[in-house]
């Protein structure tokens, strides 16, 4: 798999912008969860209502999703590699989150801490170590996606493999939101003060395979299409045979 110089400064300067957008998101949460006495989220009344905090934390998630989605179509120049760099930067973004976070307040203080990961449609739970899995899977496949030629004879991943990776994706969704969900029927303060008791790593794992699906899928063509084209170089182009 062929890569350039040009691709690689990009992609430096994509991981650089995650991080110090990282050490941003890290502080905003750092003086939020300060304010209201949550530096460790697990414990009792999670998500306490102050103030207008609510209308304004919503919308800064969705502005982060923005800011991540805009360098990364700004990086590449076609879909594949706009994608790509997305998913680098959302990946070392959301690692070094929890780094800084670190850094700033000493949380978490292992891997297997829970936090509120998202606000949008539900609260999502999880461990740290869930969603750092999942950020390393999207910096490889951002990588792959973003930083390899793609060999003529390679074509974009099968509509299956896409198929097992949105499936995945849902996977993840429930694993995270499964507490919330559960406790949906019961009304909006329950979803707000519940607190998760166990973690799913049996689905969560299946999910996460799932969800590679595509890049392995990617990495398994390149490398044959690679292949094709050595032969071809070595073996000299086919001449046509007419058949009767």
């Amino acid at each position: 798999m062929k890569t350039n110089q040009i691709s690689v400064s990009r992609w430096l300067s994509v991981v650089v912008y995650s991080m110090a957008m990282a050490w941003v998101e890290s502080a905003v949460v750092f003086y939020l969860r300060s304010m209201i006495d949550r530096i460790e989220p697990y414990q009792p009344n999670p998500l306490p209502i102050i103030g207008g905090f609510a209308s304004v934390e919503l919308p800064r998630e969705f502005a982060t999703l923005v800011m991540l989605f805009a360098v990364g179509y700004l990086a590449g120049q076609n879909w594949r590699a706009r994608f790509g760099y997305f998913a680098i930067a959302f990946g070392v973004w959301d690692i070094f989150y929890y780094v800084f976070l670190k850094v700033m307040c000493g949380w978490p203080h292992s891997l297997l801490d829970w936090d509120i990961l998202f606000l949008l449609p539900l609260p999502w739970w999880g461990p740290v170590l869930g969603p750092v899995l999942i950020s390393l899977l999207l910096i490889v496949s951002g990588t792959v996606a973003s930083q390899f030629e793609t060999p003529r004879s390679v074509q974009s991943p099968a509509w299956r493999a896409w198929l097992l990776n949105f499936i995945g994706v849902a996977l993840a969704l429930y694993v995270f939101m499964a507490d919330a969900i559960a406790a949906a029927n019961t009304g909006l303060d329950a979803i707000r003060t519940v607190l998760p008791a166990k973690f799913n790593w049996l689905l969560f794992v299946i999910a996460l395979g799932l969800m590679a699906a595509p890049t392995v899928q990617m990495i398994l063509s390149f490398r044959k299409g690679e292949a094709d084209e050595m032969n071809v170089a070595e073996t000299g182009p086919q001449p046509n045979v007419p058949t009767n």
